[in-house]
């Protein structure tokens, strides 16, 4: 049996300039059409939070400070077993700029993330952060 695909990634989250409500960053991914956390796959000898961090700048344009180690994902991807360490991270700067990859963010208050994520298994993710920030 192969090894499980190490990835690593961020529930980055800001608070608003607005108001300052707390709102979190989702990226669409138009290969995929899906509305996720920033995250993608560990370069080899790559640490998992350092992995987590580049993903992040390199999705969403912004860097982060981390912060609690959320729970890991494990899940199946094209037929092969993935693994995905999570933080939570807040935004410290940046801007967002389209790429191939990633060709918009957006940032949402908790209960709307929650909705849009495409897959269910992210929204626990979602709870986890609020419990992290001591907001649940």
């Amino acid at each position: 049996m192969h090894p499980p695909v190490l990835a690593a990634g961020c529930v980055l989250w800001r608070r608003s300039p607005l108001d300052g409500a707390l709102e979190l960053c989702l990226v669409h991914r138009p290969k995929y059409d899906d509305l996720s956390f920033p995250k993608g796959k560990l370069k080899p000898g790559e640490e998992a939070l350092a992995g987590a961090l580049r993903e992040t700048l390199e999705e969403t344009g912004h860097t982060a400070a981390p912060g609690t180690e959320l729970p890991t994902q494990h899940y199946l991807a094209n037929g092969r077993r993935k693994q995905v360490r999570y933080w939570a991270a807040e935004a410290t700067g940046g801007a967002f700029t389209p790429s191939d990859e990633v060709d918009r963010i957006l940032w949402l208050p908790p209960a709307a993330a929650r909705a849009r994520l495409t897959q269910p298994r992210d929204r626990a993710l979602v709870d986890a952060l609020l419990q992290a920030l001591r907001l649940a």
